[in-house]
């Protein structure tokens, strides 16, 4: 099956930065999309950043100019570069790909992300 690895998290202050990465089975080209979600305690898990197979990308406006999700097709992996970061910022970061014709959404482990004040 199709296997999302995720590594990169851990704890910063408010105005540090950190970087995620998401390495994937299968190549990120073969997904209508892949990408990042997060989830805070007692939240919904929503959209951060999320980029198709042909290279469009979007971000929930309130990381707009801060965070940056890039790919390296040869190694199969999708990164969320992170800076300027705040505390609304702490949250599970779920690394997130979609399978274009079945539209079957495959999951990373999450990777913690704590932002201090």
């Amino acid at each position: 099956q199709v296997k999302l690895v995720e590594s990169g998290g851990g704890s910063v202050q408010a105005g540090g930065s950190l970087e995620l990465s998401c390495a994937t089975s299968r190549s990120i080209l073969s997904f209508a999309a892949t990408g990042w979600y997060r989830q805070a305690p007692g939240k919904q898990r929503d959209l951060v950043a999320e980029i198709t197979s042909g290279g469009d990308t979007n971000y929930v406006d309130s990381v707009k100019g801060r965070f940056t999700i890039a790919r390296d097709n040869a190694k199969n992996t999708v990164y969320l570069q992170m800076s300027s970061l705040k505390p609304e910022d702490t949250a599970v970061y779920y690394c997130d790909a979609r399978s274009g014709y079945t539209n079957v959404e495959f999951w990373g482990q999450g990777a913690h992300v704590t932002v201090s004040s």
